[in-house]
């Protein structure tokens, strides 16, 4: 009964796979168009790249320079660009031909590199459209024909994405390590393990019976899907490092009123992003601003201070300060140091106390399941005797209480402490991209990686009911692990993926 039940299964797979390869062949059969777009950026500069890929672009750079023969191959030629109809010159740049399969898209390609007036750039992408058989391309196209032309897997395409966007340091890297194939070659490893303990599994099912195969191979096949296992928590336990990278961090400003929190935010932005007043309750909702700190991509926010009032305007700003609080991936608390208690021995209970009631986050850093980082900002120091401030410091040191700070906004005191203190947790969230095995960076690759789980932890369930559907679960896996990087049922996430890159990428 088993074997029938495995032969279905086989005979089934099979089946898809042929289908899926005559579906490759009659796609290849029929011609694609040859596609053209401005790849680099748009308006005045001193050069424009224009891109042609498909069948024809061999035709479109003889149309357009007069060659007899074609330029030696990722050469570049300066050669003078006419207009095929008219047989107007329309300017003098640079050509380079990329033969197929060696090309980005691994189809035969040019490039014209023009100047980059818009009537030049305008004139030979006109040009180009005139010719038949010639379409714009879509976003993302020439991406799309490298990934369906094996060039690139969904992976690498998605680190190009992120690398077009990239906006700091810390993006750029990760995007370059993802694109160099890093995550491609660790789901790779994973595919060729799981297809190997398949294969034990589908083996002794269909041959046991005949004495050919020894029950060693279920253990052998049971100590990869344990490995595996442990391989895949510790990638999907990573605090979110790939993803937070990708989008940045949440850093959230809270606290009482008039406890200096937007003198704070324009001391970090270097600017004045928010109404700095002596009045209590100046700030009535969330002010965000972009940065980069240390090459890391930040979105500050300040909040509403955290008080009771009747004021339903006030009422909702705090609401809306409270909701970003727990968005947050770091929460920086400023209190007004003046408030802190004569006796210095009792600080961290104070500023316990402080953090539940007013900001809603637990100072014990070694609590399970605490959800975010915070730093305590004293604020106005300036307005402290000399002797309390000394104190303060000795108390913070004596204690070690790694995530306070003494600060004074309006002199600046303690700044560049707060600033390195406030570097460290980003880099602690984030991680260097550079360090120990990729991140993941999509939620796409989350969602598969812990089906992938599941399906693994149902092998183990059936392992010893029913061989067959253990062995189907283990396939389930594969599925799963295949969707990450397009080996398997790409076509309905090729849109979402492609849909974000520019025209000419």
């Amino acid at each position: 009964m088993m074997i029938r039940q495995s032969l279905k299964i086989q005979n089934i797979s099979k089946a898809y796979v042929t289908v899926r390869s005559a579906t490759r062949s009659y796609c290849k059969s029929v011609k694609r168009k040859t596609i053209f777009a401005l790849s680099s950026g748009h308006g005045k500069c001193g050069v424009s790249v224009i891109r042609v890929s498909g069948p024809d672009s061999r035709t479109v750079l003889c149309s357009l320079t007069r060659l007899k023969q074609l330029p030696r191959a990722r050469s570049a030629v300066l050669q003078k660009i006419f207009h095929p109809s008219s047989g107007e010159m329309l300017d003098r740049g640079l050509i380079l031909w990329f033969p197929g399969p060696n090309s980005f898209t691994g189809e035969d390609c040019c490039e014209f590199h023009v100047h980059g007036g818009p009537a030049v750039v305008s004139g030979v992408l006109e040009a180009i459209g005139s010719l038949p058989d010639l379409s714009p391309s879509e976003a993302g196209e020439f991406t799309k024909r490298a990934f369906q032309n094996g060039k690139l897997d969904l992976t690498e395409v998605e680190g190009l994405g992120d690398l077009i966007h990239a906006e700091t340091e810390a993006q750029r890297r990760q995007a370059l390590q993802q694109m160099a194939g890093d995550l491609k070659q660790l789901y790779q490893g994973w595919s060729t393990r799981l297809t190997k303990s398949l294969a034990y599994i589908e083996a002794y099912i269909d041959f046991s019976e005949d004495d050919n195969i020894e029950e060693g191979v279920l253990d052998e096949a049971d100590s990869i899907v344990k490995a595996l296992q442990a391989e895949l928590s510790a990638h999907l336990c990573d605090s979110r490092r790939g993803e937070r990278l990708r989008s940045g961090i949440h850093i959230v400003i809270g606290g009482a009123t008039n406890a200096g929190k937007s003198s704070l935010l324009n001391m970090i932005s270097q600017k004045p992003a928010a109404i700095v007043s002596p009045i209590a309750g100046t700030t009535r909702d969330v002010v965000e601003t972009a940065l980069n700190i240390g090459g890391y991509p930040v979105l500050l926010s300040d909040t509403a201070g955290l008080r009771e009032s009747e004021d339903p305007i006030e009422q909702e700003g705090m609401i809306r300060a409270r909701s970003k609080l727990q968005e947050a991936d770091i929460v920086v608390a400023v209190i007004d140091s003046r408030e802190v208690s004569q006796d210095l021995s009792g600080i961290c209970d104070f500023l316990q106390k402080y953090l539940k009631q007013v900001i809603n986050v637990d100072c014990d850093e070694n609590q399970p399941g605490r959800r975010r980082c915070f730093i305590l900002v004293l604020n106005k120091t300036d307005l402290l005797e000399e002797e309390i401030q000394e104190g303060l410091n000795r108390v913070i040191c004596q204690q070690e209480l790694p995530s306070v700070c003494l600060l004074s906004c309006k002199t600046g005191q303690g700044f560049q402490e707060f600033l390195q203190m406030l570097q460290h947790r980003i880099t602690q969230l984030c991680g260097d991209p550079l360090m120990g095995s990729p991140s993941l960076t999509q939620a796409r690759h989350r969602l598969h990686l812990q089906n992938c789980e599941k399906a693994l932890e149902q092998y183990h369930h059936y392992r010893a009911v029913d061989l067959v559907v253990a062995a189907e679960q283990l396939r389930l896996a594969l599925q799963h692990l295949g969707r990450i990087t397009g080996k398997v049922g790409a076509e309905e996430i090729l849109n979402i993926i492609f849909r974000d890159f520019c025209i000419g990428k």
